[in-house]
């Protein structure tokens, strides 16, 4: 992934108005990213950990979505797989919800998926990062690139489904 600014993904919010995307935590140390292992920047929000975001380039254009998930709560005792990096964890994974754009949006409706709880899907997929409790990564024969293909293909099906 090319390394962001801030401005940038200030100006590619998707889903919430320019206020909420003015007022969006950006992560402080962008420029000490690793942005060789990344295909995706997101982040939960340090002040809200009930927010989180996630921006993406999709067809050549840089897009970023808000999302909601439940804040610290007890452990889970089972494991589930994140929808875009099919890594398992034991409570490392939790149900975001992503806001529609345009009038779906403007009338409630949102979009979930199960994903990594940190969004560190990247560095799961290369190895970069343990998993947490019970789970993994199973066992394939894909190459990095491949791997790297098909969580890209996830996101960018999730996010459609978001843009509508």
């Amino acid at each position: 992934m090319k390394p962001l600014t801030e401005p940038e993904i200030r100006a590619s919010f998707v889903n919430c108005s320019k206020g909420e995307a003015k007022r969006a935590s950006i992560p402080r140390d962008l420029a000490e990213q690793s942005w060789d292992d990344l295909d995706f920047l997101g982040w939960r929000d340090p002040r809200s950990p009930e927010r989180a975001y996630l921006s993406a380039e999709i067809d050549g254009k840089l897009v970023t979505i808000a999302l909601r998930c439940p804040g610290p709560g007890p452990r889970q005792k089972k494991s589930s797989m994140c929808s875009i990096c099919l890594t398992s964890h034991t409570g490392g994974v939790t149900l975001m919800v992503a806001p529609r754009t345009g009038k779906a949006g403007q009338q409630g409706n949102t979009v979930g998926d199960y994903l990594c709880s940190d969004l560190a899907c990247s560095l799961y997929m290369r190895g970069k990062k343990a998993v947490r409790g019970l789970g993994g990564r199973p066992p394939e024969q894909l190459t990095l690139e491949e791997k790297a293909e098909r969580t890209m293909a996830n996101l960018a099906a999730f996010i459609a489904k978001v843009i509508g």
